[in-house]
């Protein structure tokens, strides 16, 4: 087990919901650690890479930086494949020159669909569209290269504060009176950033190394989740409507395919670390009381955008041991 006082922890992506979960986690138990904004650390250039790394001397890179926009991907797939693949490659390889260990993060939209079992760790790998294939490249980059020590998460349905996501969309426009229609048939674990922010804390701290997947456990679809959204929030939104993905291509024909089950396997992390992950509705009650609080404490609505500049400090929920 690692000590806590003795990481210095860099993390890309600095201005992103999970960067920001994460420096809020490793504040809140004393983690040395180190945003890096895009404007800081661009990578894309591995000379870059190693100056910062040659300066900050961190013993672990965490990398938040991505490219995410899952639909824009399919017009513009070299964007997504020099972000998520070769400069993934870029990261790894200045780890493995500097001797620092590597955490990344993937997606579920690396697999393919297949039956209704929780995704394992080896399952067959072949993503539908251009940003999967980008995802995988950089799982690859990854193993080929094995910088020392290297942790590679997968994840899926992320939201939390301090950017745009699912939770705070479906708020705004029942708030704002507009009908809702979302998919039902897309299966999967709404995961909240610092649940996974604490979990890769565990596995770190467990000297832990490989693949691993990290959802909040249980499963949903997306119009359960916006139901469970609602009640939560208490909102009555003008209506809410299922549809089926076939329907959401007639309404967004440029969309790109999702997978329609994204549950994944999440025992490998429990036998690392000895502890399992919270359930999705644990994530979505602990989500509304963090916005909640940093709206009265900046006394503003929690519509606003403002309202996702979490300033908080608490925590991670306590996760059960085996």
């Amino acid at each position: 087990m690692s000590d806590a006082s003795k990481l210095k922890i860099l993390i890309t992506g600095g201005g992103g919901m999970l960067a920001h979960a994460l420096a809020q986690t490793f504040y809140a138990f004393g983690v040395d650690h180190k945003l890096m904004s895009r404007a800081e650390l661009d990578i894309t250039k591995i000379d870059d890479i190693l100056k910062v790394l040659d300066a900050e001397k961190p013993t672990h890179l965490i990398n938040c930086a991505a490219y995410t926009k899952v639909d824009q991907a399919e017009k513009e797939p070299g964007q997504a494949v020099e972000i998520n693949g070769k400069s993934v490659g870029n990261l790894a390889d200045a780890c493995k020159r500097r001797n620092i260990k590597l955490v990344h993060y993937s997606t579920d939209y690396v697999f393919a669909d297949g039956d209704r079992t929780p995704r394992k760790i080896d399952d067959p790998l072949r993503p539908k569209g251009a940003y999967g294939v980008s995802k995988l490249l950089g799982e690859r980059m990854i193993a080929e290269i094995n910088p020392p020590g290297w942790i590679l998460i997968r994840t899926a349905w992320l939201y939390g504060p301090n950017g745009p996501n699912f939770v705070q969309t479906m708020l705004n426009a029942a708030r704002a009176g507009k009908p809702l229609k979302v998919i039902q048939d897309q299966t999967g674990s709404p995961t909240y950033t610092f649940d996974l922010a604490s979990a890769t804390l565990e596995l770190i701290r467990a000297n832990a190394s490989g693949t691993f997947h990290l959802t909040n456990s249980g499963e949903t679809n997306w119009f359960e989740f916006t139901r469970a959204i609602m009640d939560e929030f208490g909102i009555t939104p003008t209506s809410l409507t299922p549809i089926t993905s076939a329907d959401w291509q007639t309404i967004k024909p440029d969309s790109a395919a999702r997978p329609s089950y994204s549950v994944l396997d999440l025992s490998d992390y429990t036998r690392a670390t000895g502890f399992k992950m919270p359930d999705w509705r644990d994530g979505l009650k602990r989500y509304h009381a963090r916005i909640d609080s940093v709206a009265a404490s900046v006394s503003i609505p929690v519509s606003s955008p403002e309202a996702s500049a979490d300033s908080q400090t608490s925590r991670p929920a306590s996760r059960k041991r085996r």
